[in-house]
């Protein structure tokens, strides 16, 4: 398998919906009334229901596994500077920043399309299956 070179961009365009948050409370058991209850998170300083961050992380996760087959999540770091909407189109965007035979490092993002804000920075360290 030929590795991405530095600077490659993996991306996805994708909407989250509430039934997505949904799912995810009910998989995860994170069923915090800010990511599930609309009247609950309509009175709040977001106004609307707000996704759970590891949900947006989980979608990199399906994002690099497609790009990087036969490697394994090694560690991350995440930050969330802007809540992200149900039902708001978001850009899911991984640049490879290092490559050897063994790791890859990436940094990512989610954006909002409409304004370019982001809801999710961070960084991924993916390692080799079997190492």
């Amino acid at each position: 398998m030929t590795l991405p070179a530095p600077g490659t961009v993996l991306s996805l365009d994708r909407t989250l919906t509430q039934a997505d948050f949904d799912r995810f409370a009910t998989i995860s058991g994170d069923d915090n009334p800010i990511h599930v209850d609309p009247d609950f998170s309509g009175r709040t300083r977001f106004g609307r229901t707000v996704s759970h961050g590891m949900l947006l992380y989980t979608v990199f996760w399906g994002l690099v596994r497609r790009a990087l087959p036969g490697f394994r999540q090694a560690g991350q770091t995440l930050m969330f500077p802007a809540p992200a909407y149900a039902h708001e189109p978001l850009t899911f965007a991984a640049t490879i920043e290092r490559v050897t035979d063994d790791d890859v490092a990436l940094a990512i993002r989610v954006t909002r399309i409409a304004c370019g804000t982001a809801v999710c920075e961070g960084r991924a360290e993916m390692i080799r299956e079997g190492r």
